[in-house]
């Protein structure tokens, strides 16, 4: 018997509840089986002889497998909590509603939906104003996603989608960060390294300074861990500031953000972020004439215009 998607994500909720208590979230495949069996027949009187090709199955075999990365999404959106700090209710709805939002298919679940279902869950079993924090949440990393100009985070303070009224908020937090547009040459030609982030752009390493760090050591570091290689720093590029729409319903003030970039050379070797750690899909260098296909943020573009002009002599 197939049983739809709503009430699946309800058991699958009501499981990670369970094990998130045990503290035992990675259990193996056959007792991931076995619990799922047991949640169906108690909480729907459901017997399913097919628990591996179900919904519920699909969904907490992914929050098991993208728990890191997941999990770094939630603390990206909503830096003033720590996952300790969120109830264990809230962080699992968290868990499963970014797992469809981000790595979903948006033909069958679009991204509202994915919202909207969270929300849900949220209202049918978090506390009193659950939904409202996983709506800032997910709604933070939905902007990311479908407004990727990031240079127009400073536009006027945005209506208050619930009373109608200007938010009053202005509280800033600055957070200075570095970044490196890294090139290498080989076989007589250019190569740029890119890095895909967790929404699937294009983008360039780069990451928070450290207390009193030197712009150019925090570059190199953050390139290192982000690509696997050593670079060596030529020349500035460019200073960019945006605000970050972090959930100011919890934060109470957004993040403006201050990043360096400067332009670095590296060898041509293969490329090894550290993909659990980070939320990095994928590193990848690039032929000059490969560049112009790539699907990168709008901000992104002037600093690699300026780059190539530095490097093409």
């Amino acid at each position: 018997m197939n049983i739809n998607r709503s009430s699946s994500r309800g058991i699958a909720l009501q499981i990670l509840f369970e094990l998130d208590m045990q503290e035992n979230l990675h259990i193996s495949e056959d007792d991931l089986i076995l619990i799922i069996e047991r949640h169906l027949l108690d909480f729907l009187n459901i017997k399913e002889e097919k628990i591996t090709e179900s919904f519920v199955f699909y969904l907490l075999k992914s929050v098991q497998e993208k728990m890191v990365t997941l999990d770094e999404l939630i603390m990206r959106a909503a830096p003033e909590w720590s996952l300790e700090k969120i109830n264990i209710v809230d962080r699992n709805i968290l868990r499963l509603g970014l797992l469809e939002l981000v790595f979903g298919e948006a033909d069958q679940v679009p991204p509202k939906v994915a919202i909207n279902e969270a929300i849900e869950l949220a209202k049918n079993y978090g506390g009193e104003t659950s939904y409202k924090f996983v709506n800032g949440v997910l709604g933070a990393v939905y902007k990311e996603m479908g407004e990727p100009g990031k240079d127009q985070g400073s536009k006027e303070i945005k209506k208050n989608n619930i009373n109608g009224q200007r938010q009053t908020s202005t509280k800033v937090e600055n957070q200075e960060l570095a970044g490196c547009l890294v090139y290498s040459r080989y076989n007589n030609q250019t190569y740029l390294a890119f890095i895909k982030d967790i929404f699937k752009y294009w983008t360039l390493p780069k990451g928070k300074l450290m207390i009193g760090e030197d712009v150019r050591v925090g570059a190199i570091r953050k390139v290192k861990e982000e690509i696997g290689i050593n670079v060596v720093v030529k020349d500035n590029l460019k200073e960019n500031s945006y605000i970050s729409n972090n959930d100011e319903n919890i934060s109470g003030r957004k993040i403006k953000k201050h990043v360096i970039y400067l332009l670095a050379e590296g060898k041509h070797e293969a490329l090894k972020p550290e993909v659990e750690k980070s939320g990095i899909l994928e590193a990848k260098w690039f032929a000059l004439d490969e560049i112009e296909n790539l699907k990168m943020y709008n901000d992104i573009k002037p600093i690699l215009k300026l780059g190539l002009e530095k490097i093409i002599v």
